[in-house]
C-alpha cells in the first residue's frame, strides 16, 4: 500500500514582548502558542481498506461516484512539488482554525477552546463559474441544466437544501450555513465525437481537444463531459497547477438531469466543490484511524451509498451519512457541517490558495 505521511509534531510559536519600561508591563506576551500538529496528514488513500467493506452497500448499477483520490495521486506522480505546496496549505489551515479555537487542540482530531476568532475568513464569498461543456450532440447539456446547477450550489452552500429538515437532533447543531454564492460567469461549448475522457484531466487541455481554464485564480471552472467508467466527477484539491484548476463532472450528473437517476439531482457538483475547497471524503478514505481532518464529523471506515437508515454505525458511532462528502443518492445528502466551513472559509484569507475570490 502506498502512503506519504508528514510528521510535524507539535509546532509551536510563541512571541512574547521584550520589557516595556515605559509602561512598566515585562514579558507581555503577544500571541498564544499555536500548536500545529500534521502527524495524521496523508495524501494518499487507503483503497484495499475501505472499498472492500463497501462494496456490499452499493447500487446494483455501480457508479464510481468520485475519483478525486485517485486524481490527486496522479497529479502527485507527475508534479514532485505538489505534496510539499498541499501540506503548506494543510498546515496554514490547521493553523488558522487552531487560532479560532483560542489556540488550544488539534483541529484535525478534535481539542476547542473559546478565543478571539482567528484568520478564518468569515464575510459572504462570491465565486463566479464559467462552464466548459464537451458534448457528443450539440445541446445534450441544456441551459436549464446550467441554470438548475448553479441554483443547487446556491442551495446547498447557503443551506437551503430541504432536506436538511432530517437531520438527525445529534447533529442538529453541527449544520452550517457557509454563506457562497455562485454566479454564472460564462459557457463555453463545443461538440467532440470522443467516447470517454478519462480521468488524468484531457478535457481541459486544448491540444487534446479540451478547454483550458478561464482565470482559475478568480473563477471556477466547472467541466461538463463524459467521463467514462460510471465516473460521475472529480475535482482538484486546492495547490494544483492553474491549468488543471476545477471541477469535472459526468454529463447526466450535470444540474437536474432525469438521465442521473439517483445521482441526477445536482449533488456530484456540490461534493466535488467540497473537494476544490479542500473537504476530504468523511470517511477519510481508511480505516477508523484515518481522519478528514474535521473535529465535528464522526469517524468511519467506509463510505455510504444509496440512503442508509439513521443510525448506521462504524468506528463505534453513527456515520453523517448525509454529509454532502460521502457516497449517498443526491436526495439523501444535505449538509456541510461548521468544522468543513472554517476548512473551506481557511483557504480565503490574505496568501491563501483562494484569495483571489474575496480580494
Amino acid at each position: 500500500m502506498k502512503k506519504v505521511f508528514f510528521a510535524l509534531a507539535l509546532l509551536g510559536v510563541v512571541l512574547v514582548a521584550c520589557d516595556d519600561e515605559a509602561s512598566g508591563v515585562e514579558n507581555e506576551p503577544i500571541a498564544q502558542e499555536e500548536l500545529v500538529d500534521m502527524s495524521d496528514f496523508s495524501l494518499y488513500v487507503e483503497a484495499d481498506d475501505f472499498d472492500s467493506k463497501s462494496t456490499s452497500s452499493k447500487s446494483a448499477s455501480v457508479f464510481e461516484k468520485c475519483v478525486a483520490m485517485k486524481n490527486l495521486e496522479y497529479r502527485l506522480e507527475k508534479n514532485k512539488g505538489l505534496a510539499k505546496k498541499m501540506y503548506d496549505i494543510e498546515y496554514a489551515t490547521r493553523k488558522a482554525i487552531a487560532l479560532k479555537k483560542g489556540g488550544q487542540g488539534k483541529p484535525g482530531n478534535g481539542g476547542g477552546g473559546g478565543g478571539e476568532t482567528g484568520p478564518i475568513y468569515e464575510g459572504a464569498i462570491t465565486i463566479p463559474v464559467v462552464v466548459n461543456i464537451i458534448e457528443k450532440n450539440a445541446g445534450q447539456v441544456t441551459t436549464a441544466h446550467i441554470n438548475s446547477q448553479i441554483a443547487i450550489l446556491n442551495d446547498d452552500f447557503n443551506n437551503n437544501n430541504s432536506g436538511t429538515s432530517g437531520v438527525p437532533s445529534a447533529f442538529a447543531n453541527l449544520v452550517a450555513d457557509v454563506n457562497v454564492t455562485f454566479t454564472l460567469a460564462g459557457v463555453n461549448r463545443k461538440t467532440s465525437s470522443k467516447a470517454s475522457w478519462g480521468t488524468n484531466d484531457a478535457m481541459k487541455d486544448p491540444s487534446q481537444g479540451g478547454w483550458a481554464p478561464t482565470d482559475p485564480a478568480n473563477t471556477l471552472n466547472l467541466w461538463v463531459c463524459e467521463i467514462g467508467g460510471g465516473i460521475l466527477g472529480y475535482a482538484q484539491f486546492p495547490g494544483g497547477a492553474p491549468e488543471t484548476d476545477g471541477v469535472v463532472i459526468g454529463t447526466d450528473f450535470f444540474g437536474e438531469n432525469s438521465a442521473g437517476g439517483i445521482y441526477g439531482h445536482g449533488r456530484t457538483a456540490t461534493h466535488e466543490v467540497g473537494h476544490w475547497l479542500n473537504l476530504r471524503h468523511i470517511w477519510g478514505d481508511g480505516r477508523c484511524n484515518r481522519d478528514d481532518f474535521v473535529a465535528d464529523t464522526p469517524k468511519s471506515d467506509r463510505a455510504n451509498y444509496n440512503c442508509p437508515t439513521y443510525p448506521t454505525t462504524h468506528c463505534r458511532s453513527a456515520d453523517m451519512t448525509m454529509n454532502y462528502m460521502d457516497y449517498v443518492q443526491d436526495d439523501c445528502m444535505y449538509m456541510f457541517t461548521t468544522g468543513q466551513n472554517d476548512r473551506m472559509r481557511a483557504l480565503f484569507v490574505a496568501g491563501g490558495p483562494r484569495a483571489g475570490f474575496v480580494n
